[in-house]
């Protein structure tokens, strides 16, 4: 399959702290890809290598084959690269659809003084933005809740509002920072379906970190393991699950005897 994300030789330090060290990194199009470790493992920091939150030491990062390496972030999201938090980060006194509608801002084309004239061809575009945005808003299982702020959703449908924010940028490839962290069996279920949905109806490319591993196994149609900034592992989730390197990493040496 073709690669949608390409990194190759990606290190990062802080100070002497070597937080990701040499690590190749390849997402192929139209796939779900979640990248585990034990905690501290570095992806969390690999995530914000990729959408420019921090620029790498050294390597290069490629998405759909176009160089991104040290970019910031709003020009690698409007090159296709669309992201939620580990920690959510909705504006909470903003209404469902207003999160959303921030999303969409980068693909707008109005400019001030147009839009100070709120001239027709402004008003179309606002009246398209919003009815795209409501229909982000249910596809993410959250039609009708368009005017309750987004504080007042339950910690599940806040996740899906951030992944239909992440949307509303017009991602080709979607990255999902512990989506399931904080959800009861059932959401977590009703996710993992929602993941699916994003490849099969979207044809979305997925990469999620993720903690879950019955979601990793569930979900993925492959998996690199990091460990001490480091990749250790790498390939289908079965492969990856009898791997003793990955063992080792999560259970301690004594579980590879």
């Amino acid at each position: 399959m073709d690669a949608l994300l390409q990194a190759a030789g990606v290190r990062k330090e802080f100070g002497g702290l070597v937080a990701v060290d040499n690590v190749d990194f390849t997402v192929p199009a139209k796939s779900i890809v979640s990248l585990i470790g034990p905690n501290g493992a570095g992806k969390t920091t690999f995530f914000n290598i990729l959408t420019g939150v921090y620029k790498p030491t050294s390597g290069r990062i490629e998405l759909d084959g176009e160089d991104v390496t040290g970019k910031p972030p709003h020009a690698i999201t409007n090159r296709g690269m669309g992201r939620t938090f580990q920690n959510i980060r909705l504006f909470p006194l903003m209404t469902s659809l207003e999160n959303v509608l921030v999303g969409m801002h980068g693909r707008l084309h109005a400019g001030i003084l147009r839009s100070i004239l709120r001239t027709p061809g402004v008003r179309r575009e606002e009246r398209e933005a919003r009815d795209q945005a409501r229909e982000l808003l249910a596809f993410c299982g959250l039609g009708g809740r368009d005017d309750e702020f987004a504080r007042n959703l339950p910690y599940g449908d806040q996740r899906r509002l951030e992944v239909a924010r992440a949307l509303a940028t017009g991602p080709k490839l979607l990255l999902l920072d512990e989506p399931t962290a904080g959800m009861n069996p059932q959401e977590t279920q009703d996710f993992i379906a929602f993941v699916s949905r994003l490849l099969t109806e979207r044809e979305l490319t997925v990469l999620m970190i993720e903690h879950d591993m019955r979601v990793v196994m569930g979900v993925s149609d492959r998996v690199t393991v990091l460990d001490y900034g480091e990749k250790i592992a790498e390939g289908t989730p079965q492969e990856v699950q009898k791997d003793e390197r990955v063992i080792e990493a999560y259970l301690g040496t004594k579980a590879t005897h």
